[in-house]
């Protein structure tokens, strides 16, 4: 027992961001006033001095964290009380927590950084800042929460804020279309998300974590509730399921994955931020805290597998095709997601963690990279008119180059670590759609190579085909201070945090009260067990099959785009009905075009036939019409003469006699 309280730790690190962005947001626009109260340069430095000082607190709460060895779950008040269901705002602090904290202050930080440099000409200069704390702060509250309904807050706080972000250039037609995309498509995936929460709550009468991870033998006894069908299913595999429904729409797993690609639509500092270190790895992070929850199901678990199979290799092949320099490091952003998402499926935990994390760093330092060549090059983004501007942005350069070795998985870099250990726990593992997995992430490897050198030498080397344009003058350039700043600190995560972390993260005690794996699951335990060191580790994979696939892929890069790069013409030619489906995307957005069509067609007949005709016309208007014409004719019958009474009064008695005379 320690008498450390992280209560006035955590409020400071999940508030100052959203103070932060509540003072450049009212203070630095004409929301309050017709003009803003504080510059545009008081404006960054709040936001910018806010995030600093959550992610010096993160610091400290991490080393707090390691230093006691222990969690920490924190009620801040009581929100409201529907019969014995208590619904709580407060903090669960524990190793995983405060990983994330760190990996989202900390890219949050230098993203606001670079923003200064990136976002100085823009008009909406103050906004975005608003805009990026206020995401920082929905995102810590996502990962911070000890129940959830603050989970499903951060959730779709975050959701909220990306649609702004990636809309804010909302004059921009194609970013409207964007955001629009990427909100209903996460709608689709988080209907599923409060389906698996509402059977959990149904299940333990609680939304505490603790209360539904202690429960788990009496959750395992009980079925879906409701009639029919629903009574024979198990609760567990169905609320599984759902939850992972949910993160597939927010980690861009397929088929809802659609809407990653798009977002690019926006500013550059917000794919670094958002895809690529906090909300696409939001549906990670939940299938790691609820662990124990998904371990009692191998059906899940398999579908997990394949999903995440799917998406690694797949996903990455449309990287290869891209033009477009950011949208070919969406597209290995999905492919990787698709690797933490087969480590998830294997149990392998703390490898699909230790795989966010140095994505995260790596993948961050792409996204400002390119950002910086877009810059440099004035606003271009097509890669096949860029070209030997290595020379003329060596920091740049040297960055982009850590970061896709890093990518890539070459030895003693961080991404080599986390990527490999996922490669040797699907090896081992013998879960249905494992085999596929192994494939998957094998050939993944050599994917990744080729779309990553072939971005690097097409960007970097060869010929200055940038010069064939006729609005460019002058030579590229590395931008300002503001813009290399956040990408030397990334560079060195991104080389160094693996070496340094592996085996004390991954093959340490810290996840030990985290992460709950079934025995029949462990196959991991056969990773650990070979398990000799970073160094021998990194050394011994220079004879292993998958730097064998980074080489061939790098070579394969090398020789197509810059020493012969007429071969690309003459094997599209050659494969022009692969090359069609790759440039549709494998017809998802079709598809989903197609499903749009047909529902809106179906909710146009509803409302024009069924609403309009049937409820309107005949069941209301119609109704009220029959009585009005039964009422003018009853009207004929009222003449006000006692004998037209009389007469009628006569033929009824007479018609009642007759009828009981002759039927009865």
């Amino acid at each position: 027992m320690n008498s450390y309280n992280p209560y006035n730790l955590c409020m400071i690190v999940v508030f100052s961001p959203l103070i932060g962005s509540l003072i450049s947001g009212l203070f630095g626009s004409s929301f309050l006033y017709n003009n803003p109260i504080i510059s545009r340069s008081a404006a960054s430095f709040v936001s910018i001095f806010c995030i600093l000082i959550s992610f010096l607190s993160a610091i400290f709460l991490m080393c707090n964290v390691i230093h006691h060895k222990c969690s920490y779950d924190i009620t801040l008040y009581t929100w409201s009380t529907v019969d014995t269901l208590s619904l709580d705002i407060g903090f669960l602090i524990d190793f995983l927590s405060s990983v994330m904290i760190l990996v989202v202050t900390s890219v949050s930080l230098m993203v606001h950084i670079y923003t200064i440099g990136y976002m100085s000409d823009d008009s909406g200069y103050q906004r975005f800042f608003s805009y990026l704390s206020l995401f920082t702060f929905a995102m810590l509250m996502l990962v911070m929460s000890n129940n959830m309904l603050q989970l499903f807050f951060g959730w779709e706080a975050v959701g909220l804020v990306s649609y702004l972000l990636i809309g804010f250039w909302y004059t921009k037609e194609s970013a409207v279309t964007a955001n629009m995309k990427a909100f209903i498509v996460n709608r689709v995936g988080d209907f599923g998300f409060i389906l698996g929460i509402g059977l959990l709550v149904v299940s333990t009468g609680s939304i505490s974590y603790q209360d539904i991870l202690s429960n788990l033998d009496s959750i395992q006894e009980q079925h879906v509730p409701g009639g029919g069908v629903l009574q024979k299913l198990d609760l567990i595999p169905i609320a599984c399921l759902c939850l992972f429904i949910g993160a597939m729409g927010k980690s861009a797993q397929v088929p809802l994955h659609a809407w990653l690609p798009d977002s690019m639509e926006g500013p550059t500092p917000i794919s670094a931020l958002i895809h690529a270190a906090t909300m696409v790895t939001a549906g990670i992070f939940m299938v790691v805290r609820f662990s124990g929850l998904f371990e009692l199901s191998s059906f899940v678990l398999s579908f997990i597998i394949i999903v995440g199979s799917i998406g690694a290799l797949f996903l990455g092949i449309l990287g290869i095709i891209q033009t477009d320099i950011k949208r070919v490091i969406a597209y290995s952003t999905l492919s990787q997601l698709g690797y933490m998402t087969v480590a998830l499926g294997v149990s392998a935990y703390s490898v699909a963690i230790f795989h966010l994390v140095t994505h995260a760093f790596f993948k961050a330092l792409l996204f400002l990279g390119a950002g910086s060549v877009i810059i440099g090059t004035h606003h271009n983004q097509d890669i096949r008119i860029m070209g030997g501007i290595y020379k003329y942005m060596p920091i740049t350069w040297i960055t982009f180059l850590l970061a896709t070795l890093s990518l890539v998985g070459f030895p003693f870099f961080s991404g080599f670590y986390s990527k490999e250990l996922i490669i040797d726990s699907v090896k081992y593992s013998t879960m249905f759609g494992s085999g596929f997995a192994y494939f998957s992430v094998l050939t993944g490897v050599f994917v990744t190579s080729l779309y990553s050198f072939r971005l690097y030498f097409l960007v970097f080397h060869g010929k200055e085909r940038f010069r064939e344009r006729s609005d460019f003058n002058g030579n590229p350039h590395d931008p300002g201070y503001s813009i290399l700043l956040p990408l030397v600190f990334l560079a060195v995560p991104s080389v160094l945090l693996g070496l340094l972390v592996v085996d004390n993260f991954v093959f340490g005690k810290f996840f030990d009260s985290i992460i709950t794996v079934m025995p029949m699951h462990d196959t991991f335990y056969h990773v650990s067990k070979d398990w000799s060191g970073w160094l021998h580790f990194a050394q011994h994979s220079f004879y292993s099959v998958p730097f064998l696939l980074v080489i061939s892929g790098a070579f394969v890069s090398w020789y197509c785009y810059i020493i012969n790069d007429k071969i690309t013409n003459t094997i599209k030619s050659k494969f022009l009905f692969i090359v069609n489906i790759l440039d549709n995307k494998f017809y998802f957005d079709v598809i989903y075009s197609v499903i749009a069509k047909t529902c809106f067609r179906f909710g146009s007949f509803l409302w024009k036939y069924c609403d309009q005709i049937l409820i309107d016309k005949i069941l209301v208007n119609g109704s009220a019409n029959v009585v009005n014409f039964m009422s003018r004719i009853s009207q004929n019958f009222q003449s006000g003469f006692i004998y037209h009474y009389v007469v009628s009064m006569i033929i009824g008695i007479i018609s009642m006699v007759t009828i009981f005379v002759f039927i009865f």
